[in-house]
């Protein structure tokens, strides 16, 4: 581990086969508030939580050094982390990018099953740093085009920055969400070690922390480890990337951010690079935790967001995990066991509410589980375009997918999925080239009209 001035620097081994670009532009996920892909620069940027809840910038890049290929994490506007807020950290690039020796076998035995897939790179569907995450985001893909998805999931982290005061760092014990939203208080810093309930993140974490013990320096106990109020120490003094008007109003989308207004993205330590990232995300905001959206009134929330009728669904989702009636952990644990209980852990799933089967297909893909594939329109079109199922409807959908996929046995989704996102590029060119500002391209229509060349990205 290395510090900086106002940042911290951690890494993350990777196996040798384990490229970023790949692993990151895999899944729509990726282009999805507060995520920001740089191509430039092969940089992944969002806000990333602390175990006080509290929300520090990271960028992500790998560095392919002779000895170990590696991941770096800069953490902005942090001098010095407490180690297992470091470890924390790791643990969900870890989860998002799927680094664990249980992910690399699996990647391993796919593609000796379905070698193409080797041949491109394809093995790694980027998720969420959270189920919780994954879960919502899941529910913004229901019924609606994928515009209307970008949209919502930007509204959501609008939301989350307002409900803490307009300010990314601050943590929940610094806010009084209560004087904005009906939200009840929350657990005091000092006592939230005894009352918090087992982090979802928990064996990630353990495992992390016993491979990375012999590399890590631990940091000494003393008052200069304190948490770092971002708003306070560094909003002033960062330059803005945006013109004074976008400022004041608070109208800073995701989609209209660019290496070009962040600066040179190459220089990873140039600090005016640094200040103006840490500046965006500032004023961007993270994606909602359980915690800010339990007690947020679901006709608040369907208003600000424009969620529609997944305000409800989120709401009670949120509502479960913070009263103790749905552990997310539990699930991840039983998503984890050999052989894994297919059949069980969907009943669980499916008894949450708003859970339906395309949002549990696609919670069981999160949790790395590819046996099920999230049947909506787009595989409908897909089934008729690419394996002349002209006959396939909604009906009998499944029963089409079975008998394409059911003999690439536990992999049917990865399957799919890279003859998807084959199509997309094949249409759009290499997606990882697109900038945010042509995500919404990506549509039903574009999907059959003839997209000009200009944006068809290599």
């Amino acid at each position: 581990m290395a510090m900086g001035a106002e940042r911290t620097v951690l890494t993350l081994p990777v196996n040798e086969s384990f490229e970023l670009e790949k692993a990151v532009c895999s899944h729509g996920f990726f282009m999805m508030a507060p995520n920001l892909w740089f191509s430039s620069s092969q940089t992944l940027q969002r806000p990333l939580r602390l175990t006080d809840r509290s929300s520090v910038p990271v960028r992500i890049t790998q560095l392919s050094l002779s000895s170990q290929k590696s991941l770096q994490i800069l953490v902005l506007g942090a001098s010095k982390l407490y180690q297992h807020d470091q470890q924390y950290l790791l643990a969900q690039v870890a989860r998002m990018l799927r680094i664990s020796e249980e992910d690399d076998l699996k990647v391993n035995k796919f593609h000796e099953m379905y070698p193409v897939a080797k041949e491109t790179g394809f093995g790694r569907v980027f998720r969420s740093p959270t189920l919780f995450e994954d879960m919502v985001k899941s529910i913004l893909l229901c019924n609606c085009q994928w515009t209307r998805t970008l949209s919502m999931a930007r509204a959501l982290c609008e939301l989350q920055l307002e409900l803490n005061g307009n300010s990314l760092r601050q943590s929940n014990k610094d806010t009084d969400f209560s004087k904005s939203v009906n939200l009840s208080p929350v657990t005091p810093m000092q006592l939230e070690h005894k009352k918090r309930r087992k982090n979802p993140n928990q064996n990630i974490i353990m495992n992390l922390m016993t491979k990375f013990s012999e590399n890590e320096t631990h940091l000494a106990a003393d008052e200069s480890l304190r948490p770092i109020d971002l708003a306070k120490d560094f909003s002033k003094n960062s330059p803005t990337m945006f013109s004074s008007e976008e400022g004041r109003n608070g109208k800073l989308n995701y989609d209209q951010v660019s290496e070009e207004k962040l600066g040179d993205g190459a220089i990873l330590d140039n600090q005016l690079l640094e200040n103006k990232t840490l500046s965006f995300f500032l004023e961007a905001g993270n994606f909602p935790c359980p915690e800010e959206l339990a007690n947020l009134d679901e006709k608040i929330l369907e208003k600000r967001c424009k969620v529609g009728f997944r305000s409800k669904r989120i709401v009670k989702l949120a509502q479960s995990i913070v009263e103790g009636a749905l552990d997310l952990g539990k699930i991840e644990v039983l998503s984890q066991q050999d052989p894994i209980h297919l059949d069980g852990l969907m009943r669980q799933l499916l008894s949450i509410y708003g859970v339906g089967p395309y949002v549990c297909n696609n919670v069981l893909m999160s949790m790395g589980i590819y046996q099920r594939i999230p049947a909506d329109t787009e595989t409908l079109r897909h089934l008729k375009q690419f394996h002349a199922r002209k006959q396939c409807t909604i009906g009998t959908i499944q029963k089409d997918i079975e008998e394409i996929y059911g003999k690439h046995e536990p992999f049917q989704f990865l399957v799919y999925w890279s003859e998807m996102w084959e199509f997309y590029e094949k249409r759009f060119g290499k997606l990882s080239q697109m900038p945010p500002s042509d995500y919404e391209l990506i549509t039903a229509h574009n999907m059959k009209n003839n997209i000009p060349k200009r944006k068809r990205y290599k």
